[in-house]
């Protein structure tokens, strides 16, 4: 197939881009290249070429020709959307929307949309499905629920979108995250030898390896259409539903020396556990290969060949709030660039800190 994928110098689309080529695929690139700098080690493949867009600017002769388009390409970051939800849903929602209908517009045949179990929020002790009732909680994933409700609207026999609502994303990918919960913890561990939680640690939290992600991707473009046509697929397995405290217990084990603590019952209330039965129904031959101990493990093996220094892992490129808050001062995030929004000092000190390490122990567990 011939393939755009939005988002390729991301945390994922660098992953996926080599997933994809490896299976013979021609993959064309988008991205605003902001994440550029964030390269922990070597092993970036190339896509054929790169359009240098913003998802907003795409136009219909930069679609022509593609036999499926896969989207990436959102600001990911949830206290990112609470504190400036206009932009949120400028880029997430609109934007997204506007995308598909570009593709459906030129003949592109297939459209996968990689969406969020965040759009569960608040779940308790249940197991959310694909067909329970979506709670979510945060722009970010109301964003999410927007574009699969209104993208299905579009759905037609030459149109086929699918929706994949992975779990919160882990492992290992030259253009890492820090601000995602496992990855978080390892560099913590890894960098202070130490990891403080300022919660009791007791939500649920699904987790999914950014490989098992990619091998998804894969699995829905060469699936027949009319299995995954206007689908919703959660993305993960129901062995990585773990609570937060057990993530971390996972982490300092596989960390020697690291010391664990736990804070206080936390007001976040963001908490479920998913069922994933149904995208091995469709997608008979997708398993998630990776676990959770099999991610730190990996983790911990890049950093002790790389060196990893704390400067490293605190450097801004690898959070998403911080390089943001980077891009705006240098003049890179402005009117034509951000929505039309200006940030001042104070606002990107409040930005940053919603997710500082130091402020909340691991960033914050939810981002996905």
């Amino acid at each position: 197939m011939k393939l755009l994928v939005t988002g390729t110098e991301g945390y994922i689309g660098a992953v996926l881009t080599g997933v994809l080529a490896a299976q013979g695929h021609e993959v064309t690139g988008l991205d605003t290249g902001y994440y550029r700098e964030g390269q922990l080690y070597d092993g970036l493949p190339v896509p054929v070429r790169t359009l240098r867009r913003d998802v907003r600017q795409v136009r219909d002769e930069d679609l022509r020709g593609f036999d499926a388009v896969v989207h990436l390409a959102e600001l990911s970051n949830d206290p990112l959307g609470q504190h400036n939800p206009e932009v949120t849903y400028a880029i997430n929602h609109h934007a997204s929307v506007a995308l598909a209908e570009t593709c459906r517009r030129v003949g592109i045949t297939r459209f996968v949309y990689t969406s969020s179990c965040s759009v569960y929020g608040v779940a308790g002790e249940d197991v959310v499905t694909e067909e329970s009732a979506t709670n979510p909680q945060t722009a970010y994933a109301n964003c999410k629920t927007f574009v699969e409700r209104d993208v299905r609207a579009l759905a037609t026999d030459n149109f086929s979108p699918t929706f994949l609502r992975n779990a919160t994303a882990f492992g290992a990918s030259p253009r890492m995250r820090f601000d995602i919960v496992l990855n978080n913890l390892t560099g913590l561990a890894w960098t202070t030898r130490e990891i403080k939680l300022t919660s009791d640690g007791t939500p649920w939290r699904p987790l999914v390896h950014v490989r098992d992600i990619c091998a998804a991707i894969a699995a829905v473009l060469a699936a027949p259409r009319e299995a995954v046509h206007n689908q919703v697929l959660n993305v993960g397995s129901d062995q990585q539903n773990l609570r937060v405290r057990e993530i971390a217990q996972i982490v300092a084990e596989e960390f020697p020396g690291c010391q664990l603590s736990f804070g206080a019952p936390s007001g976040d209330n963001r908490s479920y556990r998913v069922g994933f039965g149904k995208i091995h129904s469709v997608l008979p031959g997708f398993q998630c290969r990776w676990d959770v101990r099999a991610g730190a493990r990996e983790l911990r093996e890049i950093y002790q060949r790389v060196g990893m220094t704390r400067e490293q892992f605190e450097f801004r490129a690898f959070t998403r709030l911080k390089q943001l808050e980077h891009l705006i001062r240098v003049g890179r995030l402005m009117s034509n660039s951000f929505g039309g929004v200006r940030h001042d000092d104070a606002d990107l000190s409040v930005l940053w800190r919603a997710v500082d390490p130091d402020v909340c122990g691991f960033g914050d567990d939810a981002i996905v």
